[in-house]
């Protein structure tokens, strides 16, 4: 028999892509651009494997195929809700995702936007670019400090406590964070924190509020108009979850009305394209998904999918399977 074919719906890192090659009979989305929904199902018809990311809808829908090919789809991230479990499981698709390899980096780019929407850094950038700064001033651009201040976590995985281990050990800040299972002790201590029942105990208490959890129907905005009135009016949310979880319509009103201080957004619910009243909001820190952006991050991903896959074609259980 020959290599199992495999598709590749995305450029991923050359070292990655070489290592596929090798191994399987890769084909590459040259084009590096999102896939259609008729360009998926005929994926699905032709390869073995698919290797998506999260910009690609696997929806009920596009898995509407009544005799795939694909037997493995190796998910290039943690989050997989663009997945639907449900039509997955009824075509027997064995799904798998990249979990701990991407938890350093993205809990890093957290502590960075949180230091970045209390001292106005996307502020001070754009009107020092733009040439409007007249210089220094007691007065000018004046933040808040995040050391010594609370933090608030929503999902206490990977990444929600390797964020809560910089925040209290580098920063001294006080953790709180809501789950919905119960943590233990131990990792509780490690830094310092403290669990709470509930969301809307969890939320008033905070300075900062950052979000780990799951996207998917059942978190879809988990953060709306109600639960952003529990904030303080000085307080900042910081989202490097998955998008939909915050109701940016309500989000956007927040700001503009000034019931909270700021919000910093790696992720949105309609990325690429962004909320214009976010783009517009003086108090808000956007980028473009770079969570898991870095060279060794990336590379990492790309060799845990290629695991996943090895043990598949090769008559093991997955390590990382998730349907």
């Amino acid at each position: 028999m020959g290599k199992p074919s495999v598709f590749v719906t995305r450029r991923w890192p050359n070292a990655v892509e070489s290592r596929l090659s090798e191994t399987y009979d890769t084909t590459f989305n040259r084009q590096d651009r999102a896939l259609t929904p008729t360009e998926l199902k005929e994926a699905l018809i032709k390869y073995d494997a698919i290797l998506p990311t999260v910009t690609d809808s696997l929806n009920a829908e596009v898995l509407d195929v009544a005799s795939p090919k694909t037997r493995f789809l190796g998910n290039f991230g943690v989050g997989y809700s663009h997945i639907c479990e449900e039509s997955a499981r009824a075509l027997g698709l064995t799904v798998t995702n990249t979990p701990g390899v991407l938890s350093e980096c993205t809990a890093d780019l957290t502590i960075m936007l949180m230091l970045m929407v209390a001292r106005r850094a996307g502020e001070g950038e754009r009107e020092l670019r733009s040439g409007k700064w007249s210089g220094w001033a007691p007065t000018h651009m004046v933040g808040t400090k995040v050391s010594g201040k609370r933090l608030g976590i929503i999902g206490f995985g990977r990444i929600g406590q390797e964020v809560a281990r910089r925040a209290h050990h580098g920063f001294g800040m006080n953790v709180v964070v809501y789950n919905r299972s119960a943590i233990s002790s131990k990792a509780l201590a490690e830094c310092g924190a403290r669990q709470v029942d509930t969301l809307d105990e969890l939320i008033p208490q905070c300075d900062f509020l950052s979000l780990h959890c799951p996207g998917g129907s059942s978190n879809r905005h988990l953060i709306n108009a109600e639960r952003l009135r529990l904030m303080n009016r000085d307080a900042y949310i910081i989202n490097t979850a998955r998008g939909e979880v915050i109701d940016e319509f309500a989000l956007a009103e927040a700001l503009e009305d000034g019931s909270i201080g700021g919000a910093a957004l790696d992720v949105f619910e309609g990325e690429p394209i962004i909320n214009a009243s976010l783009l517009e909001c003086g108090k808000t820190v956007l980028l473009p998904h770079l969570g898991s952006a870095t060279l060794e991050t990336r590379q990492a991903m790309g060799f845990r999918v290629i695991e996943n896959l090895d043990d598949f074609f090769e008559g093991r259980e997955p390590r990382d399977r998730v349907i």
